[in-house]
């Protein structure tokens, strides 16, 4: 009985290591890797170029895993709530995932979701994501739950990853208003 409890206890916790995000491995001060991808902002589509967004101000780049799945659904919608916070700050916020991207056109523009406040990007096969280290360990051809905020010179300057969408918001918010304490 003993071993059979062990090997659940130990089975649990590979499981647990294997649906974790593969941690952000870009680490702040490292240049963003420069991206261009079809986008979607309150449903009409268009191309975000990074290099065009750091032209105008700080860029928030959250990757998220899929359209229309509970966490992602909460996580833009708290963006959506302080997207005037972040455009007080000339930051660019845009959503990256690879998953359900057929999905974002209407999840752009859902009041419940992005609200029409902000873009979201597809990033088929999670090629961008890549570049970020910004995948799933199960589901390597999908992006996790990483937030970067990258300066005008495309410099990272904070990193924040956790599957929990809660806190992504205020961290991206702080450390946008912490660049713009520096600049």
């Amino acid at each position: 009985m003993k071993s059979l409890l062990k090997f659940a206890a130990l089975s649990l916790v590979g499981t647990a290591i294997l649906a974790s995000p593969a941690f952000a491995a870009l680490k702040e001060g490292t240049q963003a890797p420069e991206f261009t991808a079809p986008a979607y902002l309150a449903g009409q589509p268009f191309t975000f170029d990074l290099a065009d967004a750091l032209k105008k101000g700080p860029v928030v780049v959250y990757f998220f895993p899929a359209a229309h799945t509970s966490g992602c659904n909460i996580e833009a919608h708290l963006f959506s709530q302080a997207i005037d916070q972040f455009k007080a700050l000339h930051a660019t916020v845009i959503g990256v995932t690879a998953g359900h991207t057929s999905e974002l056109a209407d999840f752009s523009k859902e009041t419940e979701h992005c609200g029409g406040k902000f873009p979201v990007a597809a990033d088929e096969g999670a090629k961008i994501a890549k570049e970020y280290d910004a995948t799933l360990t199960l589901k390597p051809d999908w992006s996790d739950r990483t937030s970067y905020v990258i300066a005008p010179s495309g410099k990272i300057t904070h990193v924040y990853s956790s599957l929990s969408p809660t806190k992504h918001v205020q961290e991206t918010l702080d450390a946008v208003k912490a660049l713009e304490k520096q600049g």
